[in-house]
C-alpha cells in the first residue's frame, strides 16, 4: 500500500467553552441567572460587584497574551440596532462604566433576598412527618406500627392512596397476615389528621370527612349517599336531575347536600409543605412616552461586575509562577463571563425590541389586535438562529402596561382570513372568549356557531380548531354552559 499526504479544505462550527457558556446563560431565568452570578463572585478572585467607585476597563490589563485576544473575539463584536425601527432601546446603564447609581452591594442584597423569601415563605410540617408523629403517638402493636409507617409512606402529595389493590397484596404477603388486619390499621390511619387522608378514592375521602362531622349536620346523610354511591360523576356533570333520580329524590332536596360536599376538600395533602408566593420578575420594561413605545432592560435583577484592579495589578506578563497561572486563568474566566452576561442582554434587549415592534397594537388595543409571529420572524430580522430566540425567550417576562406576561406568550401561529392575510391565534382566543362572555342567557354558542360568527369577522376556522381555542381557554362546551345557566 502507497502511503501519501493530502490536503483537504473544510469548515466546521467549534462550540469554545466561551460559546457554550454564552449559550447557557441566555436561557437562564432572573433566579438562576442571579445564581450564577453569585456563584462566579464566590469562586473567582477576579470577578467583583461594581460599587461605582475605582472602575476598570475589563478588556484593558497588563497582559495582552494570545489567549486573552481569543477570549475577546470568541465573545463576538456588539450586535448594533437599526436606529430607525419605530421602538426605543434604553440600556438602562446596565454595563459597568456608567454613572448611573449602583445597586447595594451583595452582602446587602442577600440580607435583602433572605428577608423576602422569609416574609414569602409559609414552613408547614411535611405531611409524611405530620402522619409519622400521630402514628407514634398512637397504641400500635410493633407489628401494626411497621405497618402504619408502610401505609404512610404510599401516601402521595395529595393525601391520598394509589394502586390500593398492589399495595394490599404486598403487605398482606410481607407480614404474613390477612386482608382485614391490614385494613383495621389503614381505618386507624384514616382517622389522623388532615380529615380524609389516606382515603383509596375521592369518594372515600369526601366520605371519611362526611363521617367526621357531628351526626346532627344538616344534609350529612344524603351528602354521604352521593359520595358514596358512585354518584359523583353526576355531581361534577351538574347532572341534577340524574343525581336525583339515582337517589330516588326531589331535585330541590339536593342543594344542601351537593352545598355540603362543595366545603370538603379533594386534595387533604395540599396544606403541608413549604410553599413560596409565586412573585414574576420582569427581566424587560415596555413603556409608552409620547408616541412611541420605550423597551429597557431591568438593571435590578442582576448586581453590575467588574474586573477586580488590585488584582489585575498583580498580573505580570513574562511571570510563571502557580499564582500567576492562577490569576491569569481566574481572568480569562472572568471576561468569558462578563462578555456571556453582557451577549446575553443584549440578545434579550434586540428580542424584546424585535416582539414590541411587532406587537404594538397589542401594547395599544388589546388581545384581539394581537398579531401573528413566530420564532423564525425574529430570528430572520434580527438574523439569529432559531434556537437563539427560543432560549431568549425561555422563562422570561415583560412588564407592559398591559401586564406582565412570558415572552413567549406574544409568540402564535397564523390563520388564514378570508381576504388572503392572516390572523394570530391568540387574537382569535380573545374573540372567542369575548363572544362566549357576551351569548344570550339560557343560549350558548356552539362552537359551529362561534365558526360562523369568526367567519363573519373575516376568519375562517374549523369548528375543530374552534374546540380546541376553547378548551385552551378552560371554556365548557355549550350544553355545559347551558346546564350552568340554569
Amino acid at each position: 500500500m502507497k502511503q501519501s499526504l493530502n490536503l483537504n479544505l473544510s469548515q466546521s462550527l467549534t462550540m469554545t467553552p466561551a460559546l457554550q457558556q454564552a449559550i447557557r446563560m441566555l436561557q437562564l431565568s432572573t433566579l438562576d441567572l442571579k445564581t450564577e452570578i453569585q456563584e462566579a463572585l464566590e469562586t473567582n478572585v477576579m470577578l467583583e460587584a461594581d460599587d461605582g467607585h475605582g472602575e476598570v476597563d475589563a478588556g484593558q490589563t497588563t497582559d495582552d497574551s494570545a489567549g486573552e485576544r481569543q477570549t475577546k473575539d470568541s465573545a463576538g463584536s456588539d450586535a448594533e440596532i437599526p436606529e430607525n425601527l419605530p421602538v426605543d432601546a434604553d440600556w438602562n446603564d446596565i454595563y459597568a462604566g456608567s454613572s448611573s447609581p449602583a445597586p447595594a452591594a451583595p452582602s446587602s442584597e442577600d440580607d435583602d433576598y433572605w428577608d423576602y423569601r422569609q416574609a414569602n415563605l409559609t414552613s408547614t410540617p411535611d405531611l409524611h412527618t405530620h402522619l409519622t408523629w400521630q402514628a407514634d403517638m398512637h397504641s400500635f402493636s410493633a407489628g401494626e406500627r411497621s405497618i402504619a409507617a408502610q401505609l404512610i409512606d404510599a401516601v402521595n402529595h395529595n393525601g391520598l392512596l394509589e394502586d390500593w389493590p398492589e399495595l394490599l397484596e404486598r403487605l398482606t404477603d410481607e407480614y404474613e397476615t390477612d386482608a382485614a388486619r391490614i385494613e383495621s390499621v389503614l381505618a386507624v390511619v384514616q382517622a389522623f389528621d388532615p380529615p380524609g387522608v389516606a382515603a383509596r378514592s375521592l369518594g372515600e375521602c369526601l366520605a371519611i370527612q362526611l363521617r367526621q362531622l357531628p351526626a346532627d349536620t344538616a344534609h350529612r346523610d344524603l351528602a354521604l349517599a352521593i359520595v358514596e354511591n358512585e354518584s359523583l360523576e353526576c355531581l361534577a356533570s351538574r347532572d341534577r336531575a340524574g343525581l336525583a333520580q339515582r337517589l330516588d329524590v326531589e331535585p330541590e332536596a339536593l342543594d344542601g347536600a351537593i352545598a355540603l360536599v362543595q366545603t370538603l376538600q379533594p386534595h387533604p395533602g395540599e396544606a403541608f409543605g413549604d410553599q413560596e408566593a409565586g412573585y414574576v420578575v420582569p427581566e424587560v420594561f415596555v413603556t409608552r412616552q409620547s408616541s412611541r413605545w420605550q423597551v429597557s432592560l431591568n438593571a435590578e435583577i442582576a448586581p453590575k461586575l467588574r474586573i477586580n484592579s488590585q488584582y489585575l495589578a498583580l498580573i505580570k506578563r513574562a511571570d510563571k509562577s502557580a499564582d500567576q497561572t492562577t490569576l491569569k486563568s481566574h481572568l480569562q474566566e472572568a471576561r468569558f463571563f462578563l462578555n456571556s452576561l453582557k451577549s446575553r442582554n443584549d440578545t434579550l434587549l434586540q428580542v424584546a425590541q424585535c416582539i414590541v415592534e411587532a406587537q404594538r397594537a397589542f401594547l395599544e388595543y388589546g388581545e384581539e389586535a394581537m398579531k401573528p409571529l413566530v420564532l423564525r420572524d425574529v430570528a430572520e430580522q434580527l438574523e439569529i438562529h432559531e434556537s437563539t430566540v427560543s432560549r431568549a425567550t425561555a422563562n422570561k417576562y415583560m412588564q407592559t402596561p398591559r401586564g406582565i406576561f412570558e415572552l413567549k406568550y406574544f409568540f402564535s401561529s397564523h390563520v388564514s382570513t378570508t381576504d388572503g392575510g392572516s390572523a394570530s391565534a391568540t387574537a382569535i382566543q380573545a374573540m372567542i372568549k369575548r363572544m362566549v362572555a357576551s351569548e344570550p342567557d339560557g343560549k350558548p354558542l356552539s362552537d359551529s356557531k362561534l365558526a360562523e360568527l369568526l367567519l363573519d369577522n373575516g376568519i375562517r376556522v374549523a369548528r375543530r380548531t374552534v374546540a380546541k381555542y376553547r378548551e385552551a381557554l378552560s371554556i365548557p362546551p355549550s350544553h355545559e354552559r347551558r346546564r350552568q345557566a340554569s
